[in-house]
């Protein structure tokens, strides 16, 4: 398995769509850095977010998840709670090739705060909005900040193709647009 360079992320975004929109560059005006890097793409958050909250005395159950346990917002800033977190999505939708898995890891400016970002692999033939969970690991309240730089995907190119992509088996999470709750 090879870690793929710009070159290659540049070429595949532009003429498969893999990254919509693309960034052909990384911008950093005043802003968490975004766009394609040397070895991954740095995506960016959107508006929408879901912070968690237990208001309601809510239980969080992956089996039975309950809208009750966060608030909805539209917003340039979300503002994280201490020791709580929000889901999110990417403002990029990605199409992963089928001979290829998807990293992702958080951005060290949002480490260096206590923020935590946490997305799952993306796998082969997988395609939608990216929904991040930001976790704030503070006492104190943390900000987001949409439109700009949230995470760094690393694309690694397999050997081969896998008998059964993510699109093959039907896998429950395809073309999901915006902030998508866990699905059973």
């Amino acid at each position: 398995m090879s870690i793929m360079p710009d070159s290659w992320i540049r070429e595949k975004a532009q003429k498969d769509g893999m990254i919509d929109p693309f960034i052909d560059a990384q911008n950093r005006d005043g802003t968490i850095s975004f766009g394609v890097s040397s070895y991954g793409y740095d995506a960016r958050v959107s508006r929408e977010f879901k912070i968690f909250t237990n208001v309601d005395n809510a239980i969080v159950d992956p089996k039975a998840f309950s809208d009750q346990s966060f608030v909805e917002r539209d917003t340039d800033v979300c503002i994280i709670p201490p020791n709580s977190f929000a889901l999110a999505s990417t403002v990029e939708y990605f199409r992963i090739p089928r001979n290829v898995l998807v990293i992702c890891l958080g951005k060290s400016t949002y480490a260096r705060c206590g923020i935590i970002v946490n997305v799952t692999p993306l796998e082969p033939e997988w395609e939608g909005h990216v929904t991040l969970e930001f976790s704030n690991t503070t006492p104190l309240p943390a900000k987001i900040y949409a439109e700009e730089g949230a995470c760094q995907f690393l694309f690694l190119k397999g050997e081969g193709e896998p008998d059964i992509s993510y699109a093959d088996r039907k896998g429950k999470y395809m073309g999901q647009r915006g902030v998508t709750l866990p699905r059973l």
